[in-house]
């Protein structure tokens, strides 16, 4: 499906910027160019000059040796003194020869873009080797390279600003200010995070048009914490699909380690772009599988939250007390460095919880941090009957390793009724309400119900399904007082009974995570991705009981697409999880970048 048309004049104009940028980045390489043919020409001038004195010095030196046989001459004294003057020369001019060569030298190589960190872009900038306005236009360039040449359709937008917030953070350096956490670090956000300078469609061609009239909670704090928006990223159509992601304003997006693939949904757009390096870290939504599951299929490290611990204000919702905002990153650190600055409670989401934040959640990247560790394997989501046998084989690798690295593994653990629970829990279809609350948050909303858009038919046809489904809830009633109620979380009691049997099951058995594979399948072909939608795990038990969850790289499927090892914890145990994912990918490393988006080259 292709795009529908919807590349705003904001969008237009940053990719204008871009090929201005670009020009004035080859004049800079030109001028480069010139100042080592002047310096070439300076050495050559300056070496007949030191030839020069030579002849003279050899000339001296024959009336020289005459004074020192004894045989006199009136050019002795002369001899001398020229000799003398002769060596003083050179060595004037190899001084001026090394000071030259210099001031001319080839500058120090810049930064490597794939897979740099938030940490190697920090340390290049803070060490003279790069400048923050490099960093940002090396990320658009990327983008502007490989994003659509390449099929991806990761990115919607760039951000028309982003490459003045570069200026701002080299004019700090340069002032001595003090710089804060993450300085200059080029995030790729979901379209569904409410960004004051953007435009923000939720993947929906009927949003358009809306800027909403300040940043989601998130946003703020990490543009306060120094992160620089880059661009905004495509997703599913408001939030509906786990299985791909296809929007109406944007069109469809795929996986860049095979882009005959899907890279799942709906948060294919962050997980792709950031896969590609074509931002350093992003931001994505988890309803049920959206941050976790395409982390998963695009080797990233991935983290839902527990609810309660992060804030949903300004993040176009799909279910209220299910929705969760958090990092997607190619390293564990980057992800944890984010999720530092986003973490705690926010007065305008009712379903924060005050004082569950760790102080510093930095603290838990221990290497060592599966040493001692109880682990539960949940079979309930790895034994399934069309489980992929090569995924359940890098399962088992996955066991062994965690074992060597010192955990204590319990197989099996099981959850008391947890299929019966679940099926109890069923799905609540507050969409309808849910985005009609967030409507009213804008300053100048095109329509106050969503249904509009099925009269007018701004729909992607891959969303119609799911959208006449919700159309038949209520728009005004608060979903507790339907008939039969839809009770939101925590006092939703189906989900508090799974939750207290998770939480026995892993007290029982003294455990620290249950571990499943993120997908029981690969991802699945683009040109199928309804019909051979199958192994997502992560849907059950962590939305159900608002437990916390990570995933980190697995390994690779046939060697060639990514799979994922989920841990899931106790309430508030974010911390543990942390300490778990990184101590597995700093003994395995498993995750590698796609082929076929290398440095881009000046």
């Amino acid at each position: 499906m292709q795009p529908s048309g919807l590349r705003n004049a904001e969008a237009v104009g940053a990719r204008i910027n871009v090929r201005t940028l670009i020009r004035h980045r080859k004049s800079d390489s030109d001028a480069l160019q010139n100042a080592r043919t002047t310096s070439t020409a300076t050495i050559v001038v300056i070496l007949v000059f030191i030839e020069i004195p030579g002849l003279l010095f050899r000339k001296h030196s024959r009336y020289l040796r005459s004074c020192r046989t004894g045989v006199y001459s009136p050019h002795c004294s002369q001899a001398v003194r020229g000799s003398t003057m002769v060596h003083f020369a050179r060595c004037a001019f190899v001084v001026a020869l090394v000071l030259i060569s210099a001031c001319h030298a080839e500058p120090e190589r810049k930064l490597l873009l794939v897979e740099a960190t938030i940490a190697d872009i920090q340390n290049s900038i803070k060490s003279g080797q790069s400048s923050c306005l490099e960093i940002v236009q090396g990320y658009i360039d990327r983008i502007e390279k490989y994003d659509q040449a390449k099929g991806i359709n990761a990115i919607t937008v760039i951000n028309p600003k982003a490459n003045e917030k570069a200026r701002q953070v080299d004019r700090a350096l340069q002032n001595g200010d003090i710089l804060p956490d993450l300085f200059c670090a080029p995030l790729l956000i979901k379209d569904n995070f409410d960004t004051h300078d953007m435009v923000t469609t939720g993947g929906s061609i009927a949003l358009k048009d809306s800027y909403p009239p300040d940043d989601a909670f998130m946003i703020r704090k990490l543009r306060e914490a120094g992160a620089i928006v880059l661009a905004k990223t495509n997703m599913a159509e408001w939030a509906f699909s786990p299985r791909q992601t296809v929007s109406s304003s944007y069109g469809r997006t795929a996986n860049v380690y095979d882009t005959k693939f899907v890279p799942a949904g709906s948060s294919g757009g962050t997980a792709s772009g950031v896969a590609a390096s074509m931002g350093v870290a992003g931001m994505g939504s988890d309803t049920g599988n959206s941050i976790r599951g395409p982390s998963s299929h695009l080797a990233l490290f991935g983290i839902r939250s527990t609810i309660g611990l992060t804030s949903r204000d300004g993040v176009i919702p799909l279910a209220f007390d299910r929705d969760i905002a958090g990092p997607m990153a190619r390293t564990v650190e980057d992800g944890v460095r984010l999720f530092n600055v986003v973490a705690g409670d926010d007065p305008a989401d009712p379903l924060t919880v005050p004082n569950k934040r760790e102080k510093d959640y930095m603290k838990f990247l221990n290497a060592d941090g599966l040493e001692g560790k109880r682990l539960g394997v949940f079979r309930f989501l790895v034994d399934h009957e069309d489980a992929d046998d090569e995924i359940l084989t890098l399962f088992d690798a996955a066991i062994a390793d965690l074992a060597a690295a010192g955990a204590i593994i319990i197989d099996p653990v099981e959850i008391t009724d947890f299929n019966a629970i679940t099926e109890s829990i069923g799905w609540c279809g507050r969409f309808r309400y849910d985005v009609g609350q967030y409507l009213k948050t804008l300053s100048d909303p095109t329509f106050l119900d969503v249904n509009k858009v099925l009269d007018t038919g701004e729909l992607a046809p891959e969303s119609v399904e799911n959208f006449n489904f919700y159309a038949e809830f209520p728009l005004d009633v608060v979903p507790d007082d339907w008939e039969p109620p839809c009770s939101t979380w925590p006092n939703n009691p189906a989900r508090n009974q799974l939750l207290a049997n998770a939480v026995e099951a892993m007290d029982k058995a003294g455990l620290d995570a249950l571990i499943y594979p993120t997908w029981s399948n690969p991802p699945a072909p683009i040109d199928a991705a309804v019909e051979e939608y199958r192994g997502d795990n992560s849907q059950w038990l962590v939305p159900d009981a608002g437990l916390p969850a990570v995933t980190v790289p697995m390994g690779f499927w046939q060697d060639k697409l990514p799979a994922g090892l989920q841990f899931a914890g106790r309430p508030y145990a974010e911390g543990t999880l942390i300490e778990l994912a990184y101590a597995y990918e700093q003994k395995t490393m498993h995750r590698r970048p796609p082929e076929g988006f290398g440095e881009v080259s000046e």
